[in-house]
């Protein structure tokens, strides 16, 4: 396990150049990429815009939806120009105990991503609720003066992740989730609580951050949608993003996670208007806007493939139709491309038990009506 001398030392271990020589060797095992021009993120570079998704680490050979399997690097080298580790960069990922990191998985995703050519998105240092963080965290003794024993765990490990990471990582997600949904405000954690209260941390987050990678575009991230049963939360993010401009908290944009859920029998034209105004509030903020998790979950739609397939394309697309029409936009992110892998299976299941659909290629690796609707939707954005 990789540690960094009591999280003070910058230079890498001999594990570390070890797992970085293993990196290496996956990517010379990775297929060639497609034609320019013929994938997701050509079409997104057109109009000013970029393309990516999340990936995952597995070994060579294993059936996962991340580096190591050539069948899946294929569809990010075919369709994507940015990456973000879908859970490889989180604390639980990284931070087995108080006082140690394991990087090995982070390293072998930044180091296929260098390979090809690829921009990263850092996800995230500070995920804002217990339930997220390492199960240590829980029951930590931050000692008699809690306060800067907490502040500094939290400092020493985002300058830790971003020094190890820049210049690679051109945004972060620096803090994920922090609104409680219900309406009640912001979660609170054990490191919080320490530090001072859940405000005082996600500015010191946000604060830590910047100047640790002064020239990275700096996101709160969070999964309110344009959803009816959405409005509380979109209320509390806007509450957190008035307090953060308030305060001079350095925040650069709202990462729009865009987790999707299909609503039939809905109005599309009501949800579009919705949508409209809240972001017409972040960006009147002078907030810029990502997507960074883009997936449909097909709740209520009938099993039949085809027809739920086309029912989700159309859902999407009316929602890509507003969303990337905001210049402030510049950057959308799948949360996986195939169904194959998708996280949603095993999160939420139909009742009918009928596969989710919810990525844009099947579990065959075959593209679907969604992959043509997001296609669409980037040719007729406006241009940046």
């Amino acid at each position: 396990m990789a540690t960094r001398n009591e999280l003070n030392g910058h230079g890498a271990t001999r594990r570390e150049a070890l797992v970085l020589s293993a990196g290496a060797a996956i990517v010379a095992a990775m297929p060639a990429a497609a034609a320019p021009g013929t994938g997701l993120n050509s079409i997104a570079g057109k109009r000013g815009l970029r393309f990516g998704s999340a990936v995952a680490w597995c070994p060579p050979g294993a059936d996962r939806g991340g580096v190591g399997n050539p069948r899946y690097t294929a569809l990010l080298e075919r369709d994507c120009g940015i990456l973000v580790a879908e859970n490889e960069m989180k604390w639980q990922r990284l931070r087995p105990t108080p006082t140690t990191f394991d990087f090995e998985r982070a390293d072998a995703i930044a180091a296929y991503a260098k390979a090809k050519g690829m921009a990263m998105r850092g996800h995230t240092l500070l995920w804002h609720q217990t339930k997220w963080m390492p199960r240590w965290e829980a029951n930590h003794d931050f000692g008699p003066r809690p306060s800067p024993t907490g502040a500094a765990m939290l400092t020493n490990h985002i300058q830790i992740v971003v020094g190890r990471y820049a210049p690679r990582v051109t945004s972060w997600d620096v803090v994920n989730e922090a609104v409680n949904p219900d309406g009640s405000g912001l979660y609170e954690t054990a490191l919080s609580r320490a530090i001072g209260g859940a405000e005082a941390t996600l500015d010191l987050a946000f604060r830590t951050a910047r100047a640790a990678a002064p020239g990275a575009q700096l996101v709160y991230n969070d999964y309110m949608s344009w959803e009816p049963d959405n409005a509380r939360h979109r209320a509390g993010v806007l509450k957190l993003l008035e307090g953060f401009r308030t305060r001079g908290t350095p925040v650069d944009a709202l990462g729009v996670q865009s987790h999707l859920v299909t609503q039939p029998g809905g109005s599309l034209t009501a949800q579009q208007a919705e949508w409209r105004r809240f972001l017409d509030a972040v960006t009147a903020m002078g907030y810029k806007l990502v997507v960074t998790e883009f997936d449909v979950r097909d709740n209520g739609l009938p099993a039949d493939p085809a027809a739920r397939d086309r029912a989700v394309a159309d859902y999407a697309r009316a929602y890509l139709d507003v969303t990337l029409g905001y210049p402030q936009l510049r950057e959308i992110l799948a949360w996986g491309m195939t169904d194959r892998y998708s996280w949603i299976e095993g999160f939420e299941p139909r009742a009918d038990k009928a596969l989710r659909r919810p990525t844009l290629y099947d579990r065959e690796f075959k593209p679907k009506p969604l992959h043509a609707a997001v296609a669409a939707a980037l040719a007729a954005a406006p241009k940046r």
